[in-house]
Order: structure tokens, then sequence, then C-alpha cells
């Protein structure tokens, strides 16, 4: 296991609610791993650590999207932009496969840039991000 996963379990949820948080923002970093190990340690109970990694993934999405909704007005995309030709032909329903590596983070900054319904988005991007960590929790 790489070394940034390591010692995480000393910040216990805290700590997977931190890796969860950044995984989900334009950083590339794998909570999967991090979640999975937390299961596998039995020091919190599996909820615990579902509603930990999925709060922290969420937040960090919503962050996502505010950085979209905010630079709206600081830059503009390159219009061939995988994320944002994703974001303006589903609108606000791409926001539920937000948790897809590589387009999923970009997709919540160009639905932010874009002005998606915040609601909608918002509601659709923790279903995914909360699904996604369900399926994870019944492996």
């Amino acid at each position: 296991m790489p070394d940034f996963f390591l010692g995480w379990e000393n910040y216990g949820l805290p700590g997977l609610f931190l890796v969860c948080f950044l995984a989900a923002t334009i950083l590339p970093l794998s909570s999967e791993i991090v979640f999975l190990f937390f299961l596998s340690s039995g020091t919190y109970s599996p909820i615990e650590i579902w509603l930990a990694a999925s709060a922290g993934n969420c937040l960090g999405g919503f962050t996502n999207y505010l950085l979209g909704f905010v630079g709206n007005r600081l830059f503009k995309p390159k219009p061939e932009s995988k994320a944002l030709l994703f974001a303006r032909k589903y609108g606000f329903l791409a926001a539920f496969f937000s948790w897809l590596p590589f387009i999923g983070d970009p997709m919540l900054v160009a639905l932010g840039y874009l002005r998606s319904p915040f609601w909608r988005t918002m509601l659709l991007m923790c279903a995914g991000k909360i699904l996604r960590y369900s399926v994870f929790l019944m492996i």
C-alpha cells in the first residue's frame, strides 16, 4: 500500500472524512482503498465508516461545484472538454455519475460553471456517491 494511505487509521473517522473529501476534489486520490482499509480494521462500525466517507465525499463534490460556479466569472474552460460536453448534454443528471474516476470531479466543476440547478445537482451527486460506498460496503 502506498505511504499516503498508511497511518490514516490513527486519525479515525475524521481522517477518513478528510481523505474522502480530498478524493472528491480535483486531487488524484482513491478514497476506496482507505474506505476498505477502515472496514477491514474492525475498529469502527460499517455504518460509521459509510457515513464518514459519504459525508466527506459529498462535501468534496459540493466544493467542486462551487469552484465551477465561482470560476464562471474567472475562467473559460475548453469547449471540447469531455466533462463540459457531458455536463451540457445531460445537465444536472450528469451529477449522478460524479463518482466516476477521471471525469467525475471535473464534471461537477463543469456543472457549477454551467449553473446547473443547485439542489437537483447536489441530490443526484450525493445519491451516486453514497450508492458507490454502499456497494463497497457490501463487498
